[in-house]
């Protein structure tokens, strides 16, 4: 038995001197430690061996088949690196190529106009203040010298969380917060989300931004509103542009005008983006008295003017956006054009 074992030894040490593939390698590791393999084989002849050589013998089978499972995971390893080797040296690389570039997010249309926005009038002077979306209802209408009986104090207009809090309807609250906590002079705008109970269309949604200004200090005319916002309207879209004021009705202001510009794509001649040549922008007025008063400001030696415009709005006439669900169906073939 012992010479059997040390002829299957040699055997398989010289069946693996001519190896050169793993596949080999695999077929003499099944000829010798498979089911059916020689040294399972010569095992089962030690059945026959008396009770004194079979310790003997078994340990000589354990030390062959050690040696046996050592040399094939020797080999294997030197056949991986060998193969290794082979394959980059035939390999050619094209450091040519140009490579491939990991695809980059972007800002969104809106926040790119908030962006520009917001270094517009900051370059005039202006702080950004912001304030929360859930409100008081005393804040959102009557600081604003809303009156009781306003139908955008209706259930169809305001989303309620109680009577007396709801989802704000404008950026306005953040004005009268400002105005109650700081002294004039005061040049700030409020930019944020503002909810409406509105249907979803083209033009409308419930959910949607605006930015609000204000600017509060002694001897504040209308013409200083005039001048601020036609020079706003030339930094957002160019130097021809041209802007006019139509009388309108806010009840945070008075007098009170929305503000129109001219068409930067057709210079006022009519087009597919304006219609007529004019594009309403935005809404404004001298602040009124009685908002003054309330915020323990005396309209007899300050005065103001505010503003506020829907960032959509301006996004969609900025970038000729027809529908305003496209800002917020996240679909990559619309923002990938910005």
């Amino acid at each position: 038995m012992h010479k059997q074992l040390n002829e299957l030894r040699d055997a398989f040490h010289k069946s693996t001197e001519e190896i050169q593939t793993l596949k080999d390698l695999e077929a003499i590791r099944v000829q010798y430690l498979g089911k059916k393999g020689r040294l399972t084989i010569a095992l089962k002849g030690m059945g026959k061996l008396s009770p004194e050589e079979r310790p003997t013998v078994g340990k000589l089978a354990n030390v062959i088949r050690g040696e046996i499972e050592k040399t094939i995971q020797e080999k294997k390893e030197w056949l991986e690196e060998k193969k290794i080797d082979l394959e980059i040296q035939n390999e050619k690389l094209d450091i040519t190529l140009p490579g491939r570039m990991p695809e980059r997010g972007h800002r969104h249309p809106l926040n790119l106009v908030m962006s520009d926005l917001e270094k517009i009038f900051i370059g005039m002077g202006f702080s950004i203040a912001e304030g929360p979306e859930i409100e008081w209802s005393e804040y959102n209408f009557d600081h604003l010298n809303m009156p009781a009986e306003h139908a955008s104090r209706d259930l169809q207009e305001t989303f309620y969380y109680t009577e007396d809090i709801v989802l704000r309807t404008q950026t306005s609250p953040v004005q009268i917060r400002v105005m109650e906590n700081n002294r004039p002079p005061l040049r700030i705008i409020s930019p944020g989300r503002v909810y409406r109970s509105d249907e979803v269309d083209a033009t409308h949604s419930p959910v949607f931004h605006q930015m609000e200004g204000l600017v509060i200090d002694q001897n504040i005319t209308m013409s200083d509103l005039k001048g601020t916002l036609s020079l706003f309207a030339q930094k957002l879209f160019g130097d021809t542009v041209k802007t006019r004021f139509r009388p309108h009705q806010f009840y945070f202001t008075e007098p009170s005008a929305e503000m129109d510009v001219s068409c930067f794509k057709c210079g006022g001649t009519g087009c597919r983006v304006c219609g007529s040549g004019w594009i309403e922008l935005l809404g404004c007025g001298m602040v009124h008295p009685n908002v003054l008063r309330h915020c323990d400001i005396d309209p007899n030696v300050f005065s103001g003017f505010a503003f506020g415009m829907g960032l959509e709005r301006v996004a969609m006439t900025k970038y000729e956006i027809n529908d305003l669900r496209l800002l917020f169906e996240n679909d990559k073939r619309f923002l990938e054009q910005f």
